[in-house]
């Protein structure tokens, strides 16, 4: 469960957001995905089309459209150098997923050698990468590539290279590239492993998501205990240098010291990198027709608050940087991939139900295998666009800047997004969040990255130069910050959107 596997949705377009609730659109997806702790969100979405037009400059708000600089509007032309690649591919569903996938069966580990649906899907899936049209003179060559799913490491190391050597013809594939896989405990051992690391894969997400049993099978998950074990030894062995390891909080029935266990039993494996989600009952799902999310079994909103608390505590406590709202890391060992999500950056996207931002255009491939195999067919023979012509909404790009920025912890720069979409909107997301820089959740920061006091950052607003005078950051503030982001960040929609 990690960003590249909710990318899919951000082709979904919005209505205007309401002046303070939560806005829809991909932006509110997104918001909803990642939600740490205690917001609910609206879900209902546009459903994608397959052929998705840019929007144009026309529709953002006179001011920001009036002051969105050439630097900002030309930045999204500029070629992708990350591809996210979905391999649909499980044991079973869980009961809380909601993404596109194919389940192959409780024997699939042993069978996805020789299954069909695998091998006939690669070679759909290459078909798209082939057929893919670059309008760029001169394309970079990738320098990050994650295989999310799903469960890709149920896919034989033969198929993955072949999707691998695609897009190293395609588009070039750099030579210190980051190559992500996500692996399931039980669906690889340390042969298969070897395998992969010789075809250059050098980073490993592990879903392990809880180290109770009750907990994985009250998940559904397809694993138990003893392969989680199991697998974590596998990658110690083979000596993965960089891997990183996925928890769920806020499961059925999960108290606090079973998760103050799974983080405990997580920072002795040492992964470089840890994942840490608060569980979302979507629709559709077992956990949507079973649970009401703040009704037990499911954890209340205090408790699941507490959840967040204790892993912000305990792993940086333990040495883990807590980048992004869910994301912690060893020194120097971020996600690159991801990275290029925060920084909302272009990036390809190819698989079923995957979304690429290509051109200004964010864009949903079909999430069903018989329509995704139309679109491939339309792709090849030049009827299908899933790429924009380079412009962009400026109103959507100022709420995508924040949002992104405002989950991580270096924050909002606000130079660089004063100079691209004025110093009026600086200062209206400013006011905006004086009452929270007094509460705590909100922090302003000097040139040396320095925490200024509440009244200091009051004062300085008062001056139409703010900027200038020393505010060069707003933050959330780990962990109390990031519990409201939603909520924060939602303000701040409404600040560029009233």
């Amino acid at each position: 469960m990690v960003v590249g596997r909710w990318m899919r949705q951000k082709a979904e377009i919005f209505s205007s957001p309401p002046p303070v609730t939560p806005a829809t659109s991909y932006h509110s997806v997104m918001l909803r995905a990642f939600a740490p702790v205690v917001s609910a969100f609206p879900t209902r979405f546009r459903a994608s089309k397959l052929v998705c037009q840019a929007n144009t400059l026309t529709n953002a708000s006179p001011t920001v459209r009036q002051n969105a600089s050439t630097t900002t509007l030309t930045l999204h032309q500029q070629p992708p150098t990350s591809a996210y690649v979905h391999l649909p591919f499980c044991r079973k569903r869980c009961h809380y997923c909601d993404f596109p996938i194919v389940a192959l069966g409780s024997s699939s580990v042993d069978q996805a050698e020789n299954d069909p649906r695998v091998s006939n899907y690669v070679q759909l899936l290459c078909q798209e990468i082939t057929a893919t049209k670059s309008d760029y003179k001169a394309d970079s060559p990738l320098e990050t590539v994650f295989f999310g799913g799903g469960t890709p490491s149920l896919v034989p190391p033969g198929l993955v290279l072949s999707i691998l050597d695609t897009l190293r013809v395609k588009f070039g594939l750099s030579k210190d590239a980051e190559i992500s896989m996500e692996m399931d405990p039980g669906t690889f051992d340390a042969e298969k492993l070897k395998e992969l690391m010789e075809m250059g894969v050098n980073r490993v997400s592990l879903g392990v998501q809880a180290f109770q049993e009750e907990l994985l099978k009250a998940c559904g998950r397809a694993h138990g205990i003893g392969e989680v074990y199991k697998s974590i030894e596998i990658v110690q062995s083979c000596k993965v240098e960089n891997w990183s390891m996925d928890l769920i909080s806020s499961l059925p029935h999960q108290t606090q010291q079973m998760w103050e266990e799974s983080l405990r039993l997580t920072i002795e494996a040492q992964p470089n990198h840890v994942s840490v989600y608060d569980l979302q009952v979507e629709q559709g799902t077992k956990f949507g027709i079973l649970y009401i999310p703040g009704e037990f079994p499911l954890p209340s909103d205090t408790q699941s608050a507490k959840f967040y608390r204790t892993a912000s505590r305990l792993l940086s406590e333990a040495g883990y940087k807590h980048y992004e709202i869910s994301s912690y890391c060893k020194d120097g060992y971020e996600c690159r991939h991801n990275s290029i999500y925060w920084k909302n950056k272009p990036f390809y996207a190819f698989g079923l139900g995957s979304a690429s931002y290509v051109g200004g255009l964010r864009f949903s491939r079909p999430r069903k295998m018989k329509e995704y195999m139309k679109y491939v067919q339309n792709l090849e023979n030049g009827v299908a666009e899933w790429c924009g012509n380079g412009q962009i909404d400026v109103e959507d790009l100022a709420m995508d800047v924040v949002m992104l920025s405002l989950r991580t912890a270096r924050g909002l720069n606000l130079r660089s997004f004063q100079e691209a979409f004025g110093g009026s909107l600086v200062r209206s997301l400013c006011n905006t969040y004086k009452p929270y820089v007094q509460s705590g959740h909100v922090v302003g920061l000097d040139e040396e990255r320095r925490v200024m006091t509440a009244d200091k950052f009051d004062t300085l607003l008062l001056n139409d130069d703010a900027i200038d005078s020393g505010l060069a950051y707003i933050r959330l503030t780990d962990p109390d910050g990031f519990l409201l982001s939603n909520e924060l960040i939602s303000l701040a929609f409404a600040a560029i959107s009233p």
